[in-house]
């Protein structure tokens, strides 16, 4: 079924052909399914079940074959609690054992509120958090009975979703109801790892600023092990000075707190189709994928971790904060949730999920050099073989539909015995013609490389799974 599919998107695929015609192909990159990927730094959005608004048993088939190996899930207090003091499970039973079976640790966001609750707040994005007496104790009881049930299932939990959306809550009462959560977890799962803040902005460090100020002043900093941020932009590249802001911030009251893209991804349709983030302008299934392609490794390349925004299209009902449909997702719907078929994009993640795991490190002292300045790369290294792998990717605005590959010139340290170009949307492997390529010491300088405006790879041939 799944190959069928995967076949109807390749007669989609858009002609990138960008070695040049002497250039020989010499493999397919290879994808592994999670359960093959010991470890990795991905993740994969699995959003909104807790509203119904995507359908798990429609899109589980895909999970595994992506090669993320987490997966982020909403737990639903207001799906939990519809009844006071009566929890159903059954929905969350069939999701969270699932995804662990499949080779993908589920971490799960503590959110959002309950109105069956005075002063609950409310169950969508940008609702307000528990404020009364009855509800925050409500709150804490929900927390514990969840925590306590998939302990041994869940090893993250990250406590509530874009809170700065919502314009009464400020840095200080978030920081007071994120101690109050985050003690209650420890006490029932003493080795969980607590995941702040899923800020929507990556501009409100004043936001950020008041949180750990009120960590600090409660003593309370060992509770923050990732921070977690959103901050969608049409040229991810742009997002990265005030990204690189924020972790100077957080490290001066936590050194070492690990950084997480907590959440982000394009559209795939024209503007009048989607809705969510980045709905201001056309979109396609190429322009996504180039688009996320440049998220995951712009955000590798820093040592970032990635939470891919998300599997599936979301379907967003009256009542939230937005109706529509969310074209986000690596995999179509049809309009009953189902999944109709992936997209381009689905495919492009395989390739960064399947090739980027634990085996492959980064080198952050060097850099390639390149002749032109709008070129972005990052260098890294196979664990084992010690072979040389170079991203590059063109930056200087957003993802085009169409785009004339720049000739550039990349002078990089490295070991190289066959060095290839690797296209990371089709998974296509060109041998890289001798003529192109010099050695001179531990220096190699390759010559007139196509570089698109999403990522490709110069590699050792060793190095690339094919």
């Amino acid at each position: 079924m799944l190959r069928r599919l995967f076949l109807a998107v390749s007669l989609l695929l858009p002609q990138l052909i960008l070695a040049q015609p002497d250039w020989k192909v010499v493999g397919q990159l290879k994808t592994r399914d999670a359960k093959s990927i010991k470890s990795s730094t991905w993740s994969i959005g699995g959003e909104t079940l807790d509203r119904d608004y995507t359908d798990y048993q429609s899109y589980k088939s895909y999970l595994g074959p992506l090669g993320a190996k987490r997966i982020r899930l909403q737990g639903g207090w207001s799906k939990c609690e519809k009844t006071k003091g009566v929890y159903d499970w059954k929905w969350l039973d069939v999701v969270i054992p699932d995804a662990a079976s499949r080779g993908v640790a589920p971490w799960v966001e503590l959110s959002y509120g309950n109105p069956i609750y005075e002063g609950g707040g409310e169950a969508k994005l940008a609702g307000h958090i528990p404020t009364s007496p009855e509800a925050l104790a409500a709150w804490d009881n929900w927390v514990r009975a969840i925590v306590a049930r998939y302990k041994n299932q869940v090893p993250e939990w990250e406590i509530w979703n874009e809170p700065d959306l919502n314009p009464s809550h400020t840095g200080k009462e978030i920081g007071e109801f994120y101690i109050r959560t985050a003690r209650l977890v420890k006490a029932i799962q003493p080795n969980a790892r607590l995941i702040a803040l899923g800020m929507a902005s990556v501009t409100r460090l004043d936001f950020v600023k008041d949180f750990y100020e009120t960590l600090k002043k409660e003593n309370a900093l060992d509770l923050v092990d990732v921070m977690t941020y959103h901050g969608y932009a049409h040229n991810p590249d742009t997002s990265y000075p005030r990204i690189e802001e924020m972790r100077k911030l957080v490290w001066s009251y936590k050194p070492g707190v690990v950084f997480m893209q907590g959440e982000n991804g394009a559209p795939s349709t024209p503007k009048e189709i989607t809705i969510g983030a980045m709905r201001d302008q056309d979109w396609s299934e190429l322009t996504q994928a180039k688009w996320d392609l440049r998220r995951m490794l712009g955000d590798h390349g820093r040592g970032i971790a990635t939470n891919l925004f998300t599997i599936s299209d979301i379907h967003y009902a009256a009542g939230d904060h937005m109706v529509g449909v969310n074209t986000k997702g690596l995999l179509q719907t049809n309009p009953d949730k189902t999944i109709k078929r992936p997209k381009l994009a689905y495919k492009a993640a395989q390739h960064v999920f399947s090739l980027f795991d634990d085996q492959i490190e980064r080198v952050p002292d060097v850099r390639p050099t390149v002749n032109q300045e709008t070129v972005n790369g990052f260098a890294y290294r196979h664990k084992s073989t010690k072979g040389s792998l170079v991203t590059l990717w063109s930056k200087e605005a957003r993802p085009a539909e169409e785009y004339v590959a720049k000739p550039t010139m990349i002078a990089i340290k490295g070991q190289f015995k066959t060095p290839v170009f690797v296209d990371l949307i089709t998974g296509k492997v060109y041998e890289i013609p001798k003529k192109q390529c010099q050695q001179s010491g531990d220096t190699w300088t390759f010559s007139e490389i196509p570089i698109p405006d999403y990522p490709v790879l110069i590699a050792e041939k060793s190095a690339v799974h094919l």
